[in-house]
């Protein structure tokens, strides 16, 4: 009996340690990556504000800092790789919609389309990430080291409220924009006749995910708003399952 138990409790230490040691692992990947992913916001901030003062424009801007941008955002699939595994509790559906929107409006929006690359909008939405990214990656990183000063916590809970919004206006505004390019050049559109006998209009595609900010941008925002009163407030608040 005694033998069986000692047993038993050499495997719970085995067990205990291994959850310690992977733990410690997730905890020093997810540091390295939000310290590189604030990094590498800061450094896209520095180059549009050297940018704007050098040139006096925003026009030409996009192009410099697209491949920036887009190694970023691609970048951040690892979120939902994180999320699928189980060491950020975090929707990987909610999760996944937003990497993959925001990959959408880079690669299959303003990458592709060169002739919006200088519209305001574009500016805006690109701003708008910058300042979010840079404040929600300081977050998580301060957070996983146990030294998170208060105004970059008040900031995490309090600018979204006017950021989100002005980056799903950027956003709508860019998609509107490029409407005439897509309807012109057919691009991404399939048409019958052809050897899959599928159609797919890439026109109606982006009418379609401009609807889509419907539904889903009041979601994310009371969820967010939620968050903040529970954050900041100290409020129970009591989440429906996704």
């Amino acid at each position: 009996m005694a033998s069986g138990e000692e047993d038993r409790t050499v495997e719970e230490k085995e067990t205990n340690n291994k959850k310690r040691t992977k733990g410690a692992i997730a905890t020093a990947w997810l540091t390295f990556y939000n310290i590189a992913m604030t990094a590498g916001w800061l450094v896209l901030a520095v180059v549009m504000v050297r940018y704007y003062l050098q040139k006096g424009t925003h026009k030409g801007l996009y192009k410099n800092i697209a491949r920036t941008l887009k190694f970023s955002q691609t970048f951040a699939l690892l979120e939902v790789g994180h999320c699928a595994i189980g060491i950020v509790r975090t929707s990987v559906i909610v999760t996944g919609v937003q990497v993959c929107s925001r990959i959408f409006m880079v690669w299959f929006i303003t990458n592709s389309i060169r002739q919006i690359q200088n519209e305001e909008s574009v500016i805006l939405f690109v701003v708008v990430w910058t300042i979010t990214e840079i404040t929600r990656y300081s977050f998580y990183t301060f957070n996983l080291l146990n030294h998170l000063p208060y105004f970059i916590k008040w900031a995490r809970y309090n600018m979204f409220i006017v950021m989100y919004p002005l980056g799903v206006i950027g956003e709508l505004l860019t998609i509107h924009a490029a409407l005439p390019y897509v309807r012109r050049s057919g691009m991404y559109s399939l048409r019958l006749p052809n050897k899959y006998n599928v159609s797919f209009d890439y026109y109606y595609f982006l009418i379609i995910v401009m609807l889509s900010y419907i539904p889903l941008f009041p979601q994310l925002y009371f969820h967010m708003l939620r968050q903040r009163r529970r954050v900041l407030h100290g409020e129970i608040v009591v989440e429906k399952d996704e």
